[in-house]
């Protein structure tokens, strides 16, 4: 009897997963065929398709379920958020990156705090008067947290990073930097007693934020050179290619998994060891190896962020914490709409401002943000997705389940905000950025006669081709404004030191793998 039931039980998983599977499957095909007119994005789509699939569970298991799977915050975390975030720095042009980095930095850091601290006290504010009084000061924190990871990629699925560099590098650096700090603060809570807070805790608290900003940075980059090294000095290539895809793919994962059992912030650590990886290990590789990891490591993000918006959509319809909030379902909506208020209102308070810093270090007009690009980095950031339903998840449910009711409140509230955020505003994206930033006739044509010739995955990745602006062309600024440049002067520099030191232990551009025999050794020789 105990054979045969483990043995329903292992053919339930299987049929479940068998299910699943199909169903990224048919969010693939119907992407495809909403390619032409992007209104709808694979997130929406993959969202669209949850809750359709929830709706029939409910139906066919008559209310007592809505999806297929049960949700783990160690499977977001530990499997589905890592190809995401290193993919991210892995395709991220390095250039426009690091050239606007102090941009990115105070859009992503010094942002998310203000936002946080917003959402976080209005919160506390309007949640007491609606007595709701379980909650304690490390939940409203948590909250601050959890309402201030953003989810960009419908816009910058809609922006075109040749026609808008700098739109689309901040908008897509803030989005991962900003994910890094709402985990950071979010552990952050979890490690800290709030209740008797005074000075010493408060520096302790800020002194905890840099050591992990500093030591989760340090520790990617180095498992990014410690690749590099292996790969260019042991030459894997001349043998298998195999294994030089297999070793950056688990030299990547373990970075991840490192800062995890260092409890350091795991997506910052992913996101540098996938730029260092691009810039020294990707070169080291032969020319199948860099389009095989190139391909691979999309189409995991691909197929990991899909994968995670279904599930949101199923898990949306749960019936379990929609009963415990039913005899107060105003209450529900009213704290819902008012957590999408404080979305709003913390995403401007900080945008317009330091949009307003930000112009300020910028000598030409062409680097400056215009009011147009600040109401579309704005709207960028009002969408919530996965690492606000993976917080909420973790901090109001125990073992997938909800049992008090402010708890099945805050988690009902979080799916509606990330619900309404993904497809109404999702949906506004593409006819907002298109009214805000028209593309010029010169670029369309540009396009459409460079379509038939698209360029090879082996240029190398700080190409200075294209709309890119050579920095060594730009005369240096003088008194103050040199202070305030300081991340072109420093970029300079790097390269220089880069040139000298780096890349000869490390590799790089410019560096080619000899593989004696090897079919595609011609194809290597025209890049020396």
């Amino acid at each position: 009897m105990a054979l045969e039931m483990v043995s329903a039980s292992d053919h339930s998983s299987v049929v479940s997963m068998n299910l699943f599977v199909a169903l990224i499957c048919a969010c693939i095909v119907i992407g495809h065929l909403l390619e032409e007119s992007r209104w709808m994005n694979e997130s929406t789509t993959a969202l669209l398709i949850g809750l359709g699939t929830g709706v029939v569970i409910l139906w066919t298991t008559n209310g007592k379920s809505s999806h297929l799977l049960q949700f783990s915050e160690d499977l977001f975390f530990i499997y589905l958020l890592p190809p995401i975030i290193f993919n991210a720095g892995f395709q991220v042009k390095k250039k426009q990156f690091f050239r606007n980095f102090m941009s990115i930095m105070l859009f992503g850091a010094v942002g998310t705090l203000i936002s946080f601290t917003i959402v976080s006290l209005g919160a506390m504010h309007f949640f007491k008067k609606w007595s709701i009084n379980s909650l304690k000061i490390e939940d409203y924190l948590a909250i601050g947290a959890i309402f201030s990871a953003t989810d960009s990629v419908c816009t910058l699925q809609v922006l075109n990073q040749d026609e808008t560099p700098l739109l689309y590098s901040l908008v897509f650096g803030e989005g991962v930097v900003n994910d890094a700090t709402s985990v950071v603060l979010f552990n952050a809570i979890q490690n800290f007693d709030l209740s008797h807070i005074d000075s010493t805790e408060a520096l302790h608290f800020v002194g905890n934020f840099v050591y992990l900003f500093t030591a989760s940075t340090l520790l990617g980059v180095l498992a990014g050179l410690l690749s590099a090294y292996i790969i260019k000095t042991l030459y894997f290539g001349r043998h298998s290619t195999d294994r030089e895809v297999a070793l950056m793919i688990l030299m990547a994962y373990l970075s991840y998994v490192l800062a995890e059992l260092f409890y350091l912030s795991s997506i910052l650590t992913v996101f540098f060891c996938g730029i260092v990886m691009s810039h020294y290990t990707w070169h080291n590789v032969t020319e199948s190896s860099r389009v095989t990891t190139k391909h691979t490591f999309a189409t995991l993000s691909f197929v990991a962020e899909i994968f995670i918006f279904l599930y949101v959509g199923m898990d949306a319809l749960d019936i379990e914490k929609w009963k415990l909030v039913s005899d107060s379902p105003g209450k529900s909506l009213g704290v819902s709409s008012v957590l999408l208020a404080l979305v709003l209102a913390g995403r401007a308070a900080f945008v317009f401002p330091l949009s307003f810093l930000s112009n300020l270090t910028k000598k030409t007009q062409q680097d400056r943000l215009t009011v147009k690009q600040q109401v579309t980095i704005w709207w960028a950031g009002l969408m919530r997705g996965s690492v606000s339903m993976a917080l909420a998840y973790n901090q109001f449910t125990s073992s997938g389940h909800t049992k008090p009711r402010e708890s099945a409140i805050m988690i009902t509230s979080t799916i509606t905000v990330v619900l309404f955020s993904t497809m109404v505003f999702g949906l506004m994206t593409k006819p907002l950025v298109r009214l805000l930033l028209p593309a010029s006739k010169n670029f369309a044509s540009m396009t459409i006669s460079e379509a038939a010739a698209p360029k090879s995955f082996t240029l190398p990745l700080l190409d200075k081709q294209g709309s890119e602006v050579d920095i060594y062309s730009v005369p240096r600024p003088t008194s103050l404004r040199m202070l305030l440049s300081a991340p072109t002067r420093v970029h300079y520099y790097w390269r220089r030191f880069d040139n000298a030191f780096m890349r000869p232990v490390f590799g790089g551009r410019g560096f080619v793998p000899f593989a004696p025999g090897s079919p595609i050794e011609p194809a290597l020789n025209q890049w020396q």
